[in-house]
């Protein structure tokens, strides 16, 4: 189940210091070791698709709380960490440039545990496609992070950039039944808008179906978002939707992007018969200004709606982690290096001791403690 809520992650310049990134990267892997342990590779890598604890494991090694950063920053000390270290979980993709050596990296991994990297590599595609295409609120994906532990589980965790607002949104996924797309996500982190075209909602059957077999109508299709257009500027057609603002309507796809149907795509769809949802998006060529040409016809043409539902999820976010350490931007105060190390060597020491008593009684204190809230401010 999806947790509820909403956080911030205003976009952030800037980088961290090398002196900080060695400790991060020593620290994450005996916290990643010692979370293995005691869950197995299964349990971080659904605690990694979490946004709450991904936060906090965020926050606890000292990168800002509140930070498009702490998606980009903290998948790479992880993915640096785990792939360094033999623990049955291997990291492939990051940010930029590195997100398109993803399927290469997932190839060398899958194949290091004995599994099949196509269908990995498939999943890579398809959520990508998903939260750049499928679910659209003005994000632009530019970070995308594939996890595979040896027995075949998986979790992504990406992240999308909305220029205009100058914030972020993080998306996680954890082995998600990719045949029936319907709420696909284990979590969103993110400002909830006003509305998003969300064609993965829950009972959105019958709008993938429609756009499925729409797309596949070639020149039909192109007329009809002719007719929707000349709806829109006021002339007569044969069509019109009854008690519809077609305008309003179309206003809120345009919002959204350029409507554009890709002849070559829709044209190559015919020839596949393409007949499931998943295999659509997976199209090449079928991206964002597709796909609300399709969902606008669908909606003012053969009255099939997609949902408009924003599915941000998040509880309050976990603040009181960034007191173990403190935060790079000195929110709540500064790291310091000595209490750092200290926190390294005493990890290092209770793992090689594989004494964890101490560990869950820490945990039994902590979880008490509150923070003081006037100390939750942003950082720059």
């Amino acid at each position: 189940m999806m947790r509820t809520g909403i956080a911030e992650l205003p976009l952030h310049t800037g980088h961290v210091p090398l002196w900080l990134a060695t400790r991060m990267k020593k620290l994450a892997g005996i916290v990643l070791k010692l979370l293995i342990e005691e869950y197995g590779t299964k349990g971080l890598l659904e605690r990694l698709a979490d946004p709450v604890w991904f936060q906090a494991f965020n926050n606890l090694i000292g990168m800002d709380w509140d930070s498009s950063g702490s998606t980009t920053v903290t998948t790479g000390i992880i993915k640096e960490a785990l792939n360094e270290l033999d623990l049955g979980v291997k990291v492939a993709g990051g940010k930029g440039k590195n997100s398109r050596k993803t399927p290469e990296e997932i190839k060398g991994i899958a194949e290091k545990f004995e599994l099949d990297p196509g269908e990995y590599i498939k999943v890579s595609r398809l959520v990508a496609k998903v939260d750049n295409v499928a679910l659209q609120a003005g994000y632009q994906l530019y970070h995308h992070t594939f996890f595979l532990d040896e027995e075949g589980n998986w979790a992504v965790v990406q992240q999308g950039m909305n220029v205009k607002e100058k914030l972020a949104r993080r998306y996680h996924w954890f082995n998600s039944d990719l045949k029936d797309l319907e709420n696909p996500h284990s979590g969103i982190s993110g400002i909830r808008s006003d509305f998003a075209l969300n064609t993965v909602d829950k009972d959105m059957r019958e709008f993938q179906r429609t756009v499925v077999e729409i797309a596949q109508e070639g020149r039909r299709v192109m007329r009809d978002l002719e007719t929707v257009k000349a709806m829109v500027k006021g002339y007569a057609v044969f069509y019109k939707p009854r008690d519809v603002d077609v305008k309003e309507i179309y206003e809120r796809y345009e919002s959204l992007g350029k409507l554009e149907l890709n002849a070559r795509a829709l044209e190559f769809m015919r020839e596949l018969e393409i007949k499931d949802y998943s295999t659509f998006l997976l199209i090449k060529g079928i991206g964002p200004s597709t796909l609300r040409a399709l969902s606008l016809v669908a909606e003012l043409i053969y009255d099939v709606k997609p949902s408009w539902r924003d599915p941000v999820t998040h509880p309050p976010d976990p603040f009181k982690f960034a007191y173990a350490l403190g935060g790079k931007d000195r929110v709540p105060f500064r790291v310091e290096k000595e209490t750092y190390d200290d926190l390294i060597n005493f990890l290092g020491k209770l793992s090689e001791s594989g004494n964890k008593y101490l560990l869950k009684a820490v945990k039994r204190i902590s979880e008490k403690w509150k923070f003081p809230e006037k100390e939750k401010v942003p950082t720059f």
